[in-house]
């Protein structure tokens, strides 16, 4: 076993050092995401920074839509017996203040896109459900996440346009998730060949004035909740500051652009125990298709945790669109906009409907 830096803190979970976890299961995972935008259609930027300790990897993507562009900025390198260094290539993060103020960081590279930007919770970090999922008896996701809304505060350059990032302007969602997931180099499939491969999900963090609500829809194949979330978070400097408001089981409702899994908009219903039954009304604005170039996708030569080499490796993706629309599949982050009894708010509206579903009977 090898000393690390991380070693001299008290927050020790089992017997090993703290480079090793408590489990030998090779999908483990601790990742950061983030998304920037300005609550409108000019620009929507996506980090992604995740360690996977029984793979030796660490990666990092920055991938940013704008106008016509789709661009992404990519690195890897071997994890070594640091967890606390998040430099990988040009892409670090720093946490200024945990839970409050973190900073992220691209320095400028061959590839046209770089950024230095600095976050500011809105709300307090909220623990979300433990997401679990067993297939055909191996846990695939075991995993544990936190949610929070902020603004941002910095510059963002693509190609030679500098974009100002001031927090009037510029908000965005993040979270910290870590645990079990497929990561890596993929596995000889064996049984888990039989699975349907369905993924119906929705994820909407959004920010209000004083307020936030997280909600979290995922189905399988016969509609049968996986995973659910429906809170309101008020925020810091409101009156009622931290306070956690469950709003009972949300009900999903999209509609698709025909002959399309594409979502125009869509009506999230809560109803919160004995409070007010209301309607959330959502319209994406602007898509960006997380899956191409990030890691997340089917690219067979490039998947979190997929080992690259020593390092770093620092590599370009650049699609334009209509032209490469053909390319933009899979799961969408896109900026949404979000209605409410009077209130108005931005967030993520992140969805994706693979495979069956009740709600596709052609499927």
């Amino acid at each position: 076993m090898t000393l690390s830096p991380l070693d001299d803190y008290p927050v020790h979970q089992s017997p090993d050092v703290m480079r090793h976890v408590a489990t030998s299961d090779r999908n483990f995972y601790d990742r950061y995401y983030f998304n920037c935008h300005a609550g409108s259609d000019e620009l929507m930027l996506i980090v992604g920074v995740g360690q996977y300790p029984n793979l030796g990897v660490t990666d990092a993507f920055a991938c940013v839509r704008h106008r016509n562009l789709h661009r992404v900025v990519r690195a890897s390198r071997e994890l070594g017996d640091d967890r606390m260094n998040t430099r990988i290539g040009p892409f670090r993060v720093e946490v200024i203040e945990g839970l409050r103020r973190l900073r992220i960081v691209l320095e400028p590279n061959e590839h046209g896109l770089s950024y230095d930007l600095t976050w500011d919770a809105t709300i307090p970090a909220t623990l979300e459900p433990r997401h679990f999922v067993r297939w055909q008896e191996r846990v695939m996701f075991d995993s544990s996440r936190l949610a929070q809304t902020g603004r941002w505060t910095g510059h963002i350059m693509i190609g030679d346009e500098r974009v100002e990032v001031t927090p009037d302007r510029w908000q965005g969602t993040r979270d910290r998730s870590w645990g079990i997931r497929p990561v890596g180099e993929p596995e000889p499939p064996g049984i888990q060949a039989r699975n349907a491969g369905t993924f119906y999900w929705l994820y909407a963090p959004v920010q209000f004035d004083d307020h936030a609500i997280l909600c979290i829809v995922q189905e399988d194949e016969k509609g049968r909740r996986v995973l659910e979330e429906a809170v309101r978070v008020w925020g810091f400097g409101s009156p009622r500051e931290g306070e956690e408001e469950y709003l009972g089981r949300p009900e999903y409702r999209p509609e698709y652009v025909a002959g399309t899994r594409d979502v125009r908009e869509a009506t999230i219903s809560f109803c919160p125990p004995g409070g007010k039954p209301f309607d959330l009304r959502c319209t994406p604005i602007l898509p960006v298709h997380l899956m191409v170039g990030t890691g997340y996708g089917l690219e067979p030569d490039w998947k979190h945790g997929m080992y690259q080499g020593p390092g770093p490796v620092v590599q370009g993706v650049t699609h334009t669109l209509p032209q490469d629309a053909a390319r933009m599949w899979g799961l969408v982050d896109a900026v949404g906009r979000f209605e409410y009894d009077g209130h108005v708010g931005y967030g993520l509206y992140e969805y994706w409907a693979l495979g069956p579903h009740p709600s596709f009977p052609d499927a």
